[in-house]
């Protein structure tokens, strides 16, 4: 059985769901693995180990199971699936999804505008002749 964060508002907008970035609600669900992953590969996955000290695992468990039930509010940006367990785990809310995201996105459009940029002298000099 796991503990998930389960966007409510779209029928079937499951974790995995693309309906669950639509919803600005979620609810706390304890399942089955399979049925929270579907037929899709899945793992453990503590990649903040490195950064934070996980909590004790009779902790976890304990606020997993106590928020069984909660209706939340639900934020692609701040409060998804991947922030619910890193509180759960580190008792900080981090996504290394939405960092690497935003960093992406950062990147894509500190780029764009260095093309625009020059796109425009190149212009203006064309113009100047």
């Amino acid at each position: 059985m796991v503990v998930s964060l389960i966007s409510g508002e779209y029928p079937g907008a499951g974790s995995s769901s693309v309906f669950s970035v639509l919803s600005n609600r979620a609810v706390v669900k304890r399942e089955r693995l399979k049925a929270v992953v579907g037929g899709c590969r899945h793992r453990v996955n503590n990649l903040l180990d490195d950064k934070y000290t996980p909590r004790p695992v009779n902790q976890i468990i304990y606020s997993a199971k106590a928020k069984v039930g909660q209706e939340m509010e639900y934020s692609l940006l701040h409060g998804n699936c991947e922030h619910f367990v890193t509180n759960l785990r580190y008792g900080v809310p981090e996504s290394r999804q939405v960092r690497d995201a935003v960093v992406a996105t950062s990147i894509a459009g500190a780029g764009f505008a260095f093309v625009a940029a020059f796109a425009l002298m190149a212009r203006n000099n064309k113009q100047k002749q």
